[in-house]
């Protein structure tokens, strides 16, 4: 399982880990070019890279399949959708007894990709809601 980035307009980034998405590549075979579909996937993969690396070092907030939020920076991630977020912040959902709004610092945390059920990217601009 992947991690599906796709761009949602103007308004930023959406993830959907159920999808696949095709692996960026290092090598490309030498005889194929021109319109073939080794180089059309190579390019899909590579828009993909640039799409990930363009979140770097920004604010995210993901949502885990057990109702627990976390926010940090987004650091990497690897194929098996494994996020790495630093200085993190987790966030009990509301119905627990200790959650009372507080937040616990983390620090660097790791989120296993199959735990992940959404991710949230925070705007650069102040003006609009604070998250897409």
């Amino acid at each position: 399982m992947a991690l599906a980035l796709s761009v949602t307009g103007s308004l930023g980034y959406s993830f959907a880990p159920q999808h696949v998405l095709t692996t960026a590549t290092t090598s490309v075979a030498s005889g194929s070019r021109g319109d073939s579909d080794g180089e059309r996937e190579d390019s899909a993969a590579a828009r993909a890279r640039q799409q990930l690396e363009a979140l770097l070092n920004k604010t995210m907030r993901i949502r885990m399949t057990d109702g627990r939020t976390l926010v940090g920076c987004f650091l990497c991630t690897d194929r098996d959708c494994n996020v790495i977020l630093g200085s993190a912040q987790e966030f009990l959902k509301p119905s627990d007894s200790f959650s009372a709004g507080e937040p616990r610092v983390l620090g660097l945390a790791m989120v296993p990709g199959h735990h992940i059920v959404s991710i949230e990217v925070q705007r650069e601009n102040l003006t609009g809601p604070p998250y897409l």
